[in-house]
């Protein structure tokens, strides 16, 4: 089955010192998953998995200077 027929979304999740952090997937949960993947538990930590925004990527230049 395509990865296409699985629409995936972007994420900003807020962080305990009030940056945000971007991810991607099926779902908020799917996103954090992900991110889990590449993130080290010390910066897991740091996510607020309750606190975030589903944006859309031709938005994405609006939050540029809040990523974390």
């Amino acid at each position: 089955m395509s990865s296409f027929s699985n629409p995936h979304y972007m994420y900003l999740f807020n962080l305990k010192n009030g940056k945000k952090k971007l991810a991607y997937g099926q779902s908020p949960e799917d996103a954090l998953e992900i991110l889990s993947i590449r993130l080290t538990p010390a910066e897991m930590a740091e996510i607020i998995p309750t606190e975030f925004e589903k944006i859309r990527q031709r938005e994405l230049q609006k939050y540029v200077d809040q990523l974390g």
